[in-house]
């Protein structure tokens, strides 16, 4: 499992030290990784993996989204995901049902800062939000307002976060 990690965080500080490659270079990256894993036969980073349900509130695209859903599955994270434009109360519901170490989402626009606070304060005690978009590079503040518990860059600062909740 050492040796897992090992190259899961190598890979991240990689990105983090230089920046991120193409989405074909992250396909292949997670390919890669998906590889030693199974070689290793590894169900991921962790002995008892987290979970996490993943959604966007106003992406209809979901690239973000995808890629953090991809490293996620490779790391061992099992997931639930909710895909694309859901409501507050379908996000809440589905982390009152699965009870989620992680709730993963994407958010693109400030008008959604009201429907983040409204699921943070709905959410199981024990469910942490980790986010990623555009709103949080550019309103620092957004985070606290809303309730997220990390806002990650990128896939390397996800990772790394991550591979700290690993040790």
């Amino acid at each position: 499992m050492q040796l897992f990690r090992e190259a899961v965080s190598s890979l991240s500080e990689q990105w983090l030290a230089t920046s991120l490659p193409s989405r074909q270079g992250l396909d292949r990256a997670a390919m890669g990784l998906e590889r030693l894993r199974e070689r290793l036969k590894l169900s991921g980073i962790w002995e008892d993996a987290p979970s996490m349900v993943t959604a966007t509130l106003d992406d209809g695209l979901g690239q973000g989204l995808a890629v953090i859903e991809r490293y996620a599955a490779v790391i061992g994270i099992r997931l639930f995901s909710l895909g694309l434009m859901r409501s507050p109360e379908a996000v809440v519901d589905a982390c009152r049902l699965h009870q989620p170490d992680y709730l993963g989402m994407t958010i693109l626009q400030f008008d959604t800062e009201d429907d983040l606070a409204a699921i943070a304060r709905a959410l199981p005690q024990k469910t942490r939000i980790v986010a990623g978009g555009p709103v949080f590079g550019a309103d620092p503040d957004f985070a606290r307002r809303t309730g997220t518990h990390y806002a990650a860059r990128n896939v390397a600062h996800f990772l790394d976060f991550m591979l700290d909740r690993a040790c």
